[in-house]
Formats: structure tokens, C-alpha cells, sequence
């Protein structure tokens, strides 16, 4: 289901990284099926700053509506992701909110959808500088315009179209 994008609510999770491949990083969840991009700065790449985004995430979509919207989370095996438990289980309701999975070692194959829109952001901010230099409105204007960019693949719709038709097929009102 999750590799023939035949369902909405599987993502794809990644770290973008600046200069020096420390300080601030981005942490940049792709949907499957709509492709639609979060992207969220994060003081650095540590599992506990992903576990601290998925909280964020969850209080502000909600325990339940962020059940339906993360199905799935798949990451790479890097040192950010490391804590499985910490990304499945909500701090709020102790259940689990989500599943993760792992690609296999050097299969960013796997995670085709995110490693692409990776590029997208890479045109903004190029790799070699530094994320810090850049503010969270200017993160949110890379963001849109991922998220607003027409696509062949969609018969030229946008992600952010496609991700609220599924929202309201949930019966879930959320501005994202």
C-alpha cells in the first residue's frame, strides 16, 4: 500500500543540512500520495529534536487527527531517527500515533518523494550554507512554493490542492 502510493498518510522523513553539517537543520516530511512538504527548522540533527517536531506536529493537528494524517513515517538509519519509540508513541495519549520504518543502508531510493523534493528546497538554500542564516517565515515561502507548484504527475494540480481534498475526505478542517 505505502510503495504503490495507493493510499493517503504515508511519509517520507529526512534531514536537510547546512554548513559544516552542524547547527541548525531541517527536518522535511513528504506525503506520499498528494507529495505535499512540511518543513520545519530544528536547532540541530538529534533524535530528541525529531521527537520534539513529531510532538509539536501531533498537539497541533491533534492526538487523533495526526493518527489519520501520519499513518506512516519512513526515515533513513540516520542518528536523528534513532529513536523509534519516541516518533511512534504520543507523549499525550501514551499510544501509538504513528508507525516508522527504516530504508534499507543507502537506498534513498526508498524515500524517492522526499530525496526529490530535497532537491526543491536545495534551489533556496544550497548546500555549504548554513540553515541559521535563513528565517522560519522564509523556511515557510520555500515551503508554499513546493507546496503550490503545479506538477504534470498531478495533471497539474498542486500538493497543497490534493492534501486538502484528503483532509476533507477525513472530515478533518486543519490550516495548514
Amino acid at each position: 500500500e505505502v510503495s504503490q502510493r495507493a493510499s493517503f498518510g504515508h511519509w517520507e522523513l529526512d534531514s536537510v543540512i547546512g554548513k559544516n553539517r552542524k547547527g541548525e537543520t531541517l527536518h522535511v516530511l513528504t506525503e506520499r500520495y498528494t507529495r505535499m512538504e512540511l518543513i520545519f527548522k530544528s536547532p540541530d540533527k538529534t533524535a530528541a529534536s525529531t521527537v520534539t517536531m513529531l510532538n509539536r506536529l501531533e498537539r497541533q493537528f491533534g492526538s487523533v487527527n495526526f493518527r489519520k494524517i501520519f499513518k506512516s513515517i519512513t526515515c533513513d538509519n540516520g542518528c536523528e531517527f534513532a529513536n523509534t519509540s519516541g516518533m511512534e508513541i504520543s507523549p499525550y495519549t501514551r499510544k501509538k500515533r504513528t508507525s516508522v520504518y527504516y530504508c534499507h543502508p543507502f537506498c534513498s531510493s526508498e524515500r524517492g518523494s522526499n530525496e526529490n523534493q530535497n532537491a526543491f528546497i536545495r534551489r533556496f538554500i544550497p548546500k555549504g550554507v548554513a540553515i541559521s542564516t535563513f528565517s522560519r517565515a522564509q523556511i515557510r515561502q520555500i515551503q508554499d512554493f513546493i507546496n503550490s507548484y503545479p506538477r504534470e504527475i498531478f495533471d497539474w494540480q498542486n500538493s497543497q490542492k490534493l492534501f486538502q481534498n484528503e483532509l476533507k475526505k477525513l472530515n478533518i478542517k486543519i490550516f495548514t
